[in-house]
């Protein structure tokens, strides 16, 4: 059974009295452990359907399904024990909190879940190791290249273990070496078992994934 399910599934915005489409009847599966990459050009639906696939905007219609749950049938509060529990967001501009330490913001996500007696510096810094910043867990944001930084929001979004990690353009601010390593992590995060649906422009990126689709108007191609 695939982990990540679309059928049909369409976004309408109003502007003017009018429905104008973002997405159109897209059907789309990936398997746990899966890499795949979305591109398009601008205006094609590709933020839209990173934010349907984050439970961060209702479709319009079809249905979207996760683990074999539908997740816009959920309740409000479920559906934000979904986001924590199933997804970890990657974000071109890094989204850290520049007086919090480099731990302190690996150990955000931890905040808000119960039962974890005291474990959150001990799981930030399984993930600060993973991604090769153990030594810098007491830095602050802007004592780190930007790479570095791009590392820690990787390591925010592994902390809780969610099985799909939803990636917007994770090299957008950086140069081409330091976007190859960021790129090279992710791929050796795939490899060890992590569900990856990734936002780029860059063919070089996307030559990391399994396997692209292509949006335009909307829709997907081929």
């Amino acid at each position: 059974m695939s982990l990540i399910k679309l059928n049909a599934v369409s976004k309408y915005y109003e502007s003017a009295g009018e429905n104008v489409p973002a997405l159109k009847d897209v059907d789309l599966k990936v398997e746990a452990g899966g890499f795949v990459a979305i591109m398009g050009p601008s205006g094609s639906g590709k933020s839209t359907l990173l934010n349907i696939l984050g439970g961060l905007s209702h479709p319009s219609a079809g249905e979207f399904i996760v683990d074999g749950i539908s997740i816009y049938g959920l309740k409000s509060e479920k559906l934000a024990d979904f986001r924590r529990e199933y997804i970890g967001f990657v974000f071109q501009a890094f989204q850290l909190i520049p007086y919090l330490t480099v731990m302190e913001n690996v150990m955000l996500p931890l905040t808000i879940i119960r039962g974890l007696n005291g474990r959150q510096k001990e799981l930030a810094a399984q993930v600060l190791d993973k991604v090769g910043l153990a030594s810098k867990a007491r830095r602050l944001p802007n004592q780190l290249s930007g790479g570095e930084q791009e590392r820690v929001a990787i390591a925010r979004a592994l902390v809780n273990n969610p099985p799909i990690i939803l990636a917007d353009e994770p090299t957008g601010n950086l140069d081409s070496n330091t976007g190859n390593e960021i790129m090279a992590l992710l791929e050796k995060l795939n490899a060890d078992g992590q569900t990856i649906i990734m936002v780029t422009h860059n063919p070089e990126n996307a030559a990391f994934a399994r396997g692209t689709i292509y949006l335009k108007d909307g829709r997907i191609q081929g």
